[in-house]
């Protein structure tokens, strides 16, 4: 039996209000709330080369300009460049005995682009060494990069000190005793304040560019000479080298290859790890991977009958339960779930106003007579949390929620080659649960799309799933227990077109 997936076929909704399937979703074991991409920090770990998979630092990274030096791209369709060997006459022209000498060029499988097209020479060795074309305006550039980076610098002193004379008047105890630093590097022979000092000096500023007063002419046979497009580059071609923007395809050079990154992911709220990958490149595993795939049961939409504006028609639905604890599923309401959505609001408010007070406490007393735990609190930068959203989705029929519970079983790896068919003894309500195997069930469903719906439109249904979540950390050392609550997530099921009546 043929399963109806896809990425927008089910669809939970996270926690700040957007809908996503399970697959992009992230689940916090401190929180034991959903997380998708926008209600985690992304955090860089590692940068590493997708090819050679050399791991670089991440100064050294940014100082080659987050390219690999060995690996190259072809300039013409971004595939990966392979270095090719040739022959070059012999080794010793002398000798006729002589072996042929071995050359090596970069060549691309896709497109069949060579260095050798561009007049780039054949190497002696194959790890590397090929020439990079240099830019004229380097210097004009790394002249302006400077001026930029004494800006910020400056701008950032500024700042530094104007947030100083709001603390108050007394900064240390050697203010109050009235020996302060300055008087201090008077006595040493130092300059009395080196922020002070360079806040004066400006930036070095780069030489005016002076226009040029004749300009060349354009060729005479710019508008009558036919323009051949397997000889100009394309715009995406040009874009990929800034700094030469090459017109014609002879003047596309080898690009170097853009490293890749490792990253972990923070939950918001809690600042816990939802994802931490391996740091070593060559690993594809995970320290930390708190997918939602692995702790919420998932959704499957297995067969649906024809669906007719104002008529019940019959959904079966898969439900697996991925955890290695037993739990129960519940079905409710779109709108009983509205009180929770108050209260993570409430929450959020109240947790921004901590942060205001601890910010205005950081204020109003001095950093000296701060105990250690209040100063790292105020020196450690809160994350933004995100605002709960409404949930934007329309739902076009109207599901019957059954009363009775669904009880699945915990994950079972072996059960899958065991043919038996244990059903664990459990009671099921027959006119819920048509099947059940090991951790999965398949449950009916009766939908009813709208009354005055066009023919074509596309059904949608929602209603709420309540599972009991068995969170193994131990919230207290007296309690080591499983802590098990009852977790609500709203789903949202697109089941199909409408189709006209009989």
């Amino acid at each position: 039996m043929a399963y109806i997936t896809g990425p927008d076929v089910v669809k939970y909704a996270c926690t700040c209000g957007l809908l996503k399937p399970i697959s992009q979703l992230y689940f916090c074991r401190y929180c034991c709330q959903l997380r998708c991409g926008f209600c985690v920090c992304h955090e860089v770990d590692s940068h590493f080369c997708g090819k050679c998979c050399e791991n670089l630092p991440s100064s050294e990274a940014r100082l080659k300009k987050n390219r690999c030096g060995n690996c190259y791209v072809c300039p013409s369709c971004q595939q990966e460049l392979s270095t090719r060997i040739g022959s070059k006459g012999p080794s010793n022209p002398d000798d006729p005995k002589s072996t042929p000498k071995k050359m090596y060029y970069l060549s691309c499988l896709y497109c069949r682009w060579s260095s050798r097209d561009v007049g780039i020479p054949d190497q002696s060795a194959a790890t590397g060494g090929w020439p990079d074309r240099e830019n004229v305006h380097a210097n004009r550039l790394q002249e302006i990069i400077d001026m930029y980076k004494a800006v910020v610098l400056a701008e950032k002193q500024q700042k530094e000190k104007d947030k100083k004379k709001q603390r108050g008047k007394y900064l240390s105890y050697t203010d109050r005793t009235g020996v302060t630093a300055a008087s201090l590097r008077k006595r040493i022979g130092l300059p009395a304040d080196i922020q002070h000092s360079l806040l004066k000096t400006k930036p070095k500023e780069p030489e005016p560019v002076i226009p040029k007063e004749e300009v060349e002419d354009l060729p005479e046979d710019i508008f009558t000479k036919l323009v051949k497009l397997m000889e100009v580059t394309t715009i995406e071609q040009r874009l990929l080298q800034t700094d030469v923007q090459p017109i014609t395809v002879d003047m596309l050079f080898p690009i170097h290859k853009q490293l890749s990154i490792k990253r972990s992911l923070r939950c918001r709220s809690c600042e816990h790890n939802v994802s931490k990958p391996e740091y070593n490149p060559n690993s594809v595993k995970f320290k930390i991977q708190l997918f939602a795939y692995y702790h919420i049961p998932e959704i499957r939409i297995v067969t649906v009958e024809p669906l007719r504006a104002g008529r019940a028609s019959e959904l079966i639905v898969k439900f697996t339960n991925p955890t290695q604890h037993q739990t129960t599923i519940a079905f409710l309401p779109l709108d009983s779930v509205a009180e929770e959505a108050v209260g993570e609001e409430a929450s959020f408010n109240q947790q921004e106003a901590s942060f205001d007070a601890i910010k205005q406490s950081a204020s109003l007393t001095s950093l000296s007579s701060q105990p250690s735990s209040l100063l790292s609190l105020s020196s450690r930068q809160p994350s933004i949390t995100i605002k709960p959203r409404a949930i934007v989705q329309e739902v076009t029929a109207d599901v019957a929620i059954p009363a009775s519970k669904v009880i699945l079983p915990p994950r079972d790896d072996a059960a899958e080659y065991d043919d038996s068919g244990d059903t664990h003894n459990i009671q099921d309500d027959p006119k819920l649960v048509v099947w059940r195997r090991s951790n999965k069930a398949f449950v009916k469903l009766l939908v009813t799309p709208r009354e005055n719906l066009p023919i074509n439109t596309e059904v949608i249904i929602g209603f709420t799933m309540q599972h009991v979540y068995t969170n193994t950390i131990a919230t207290t050392v007296e309690n080591k227990e499983p802590d098990k609550h009852d977790h609500n997530i709203k789903v949202f099921l697109t089941i199909g077109n409408l189709v006209g009546s009989d």
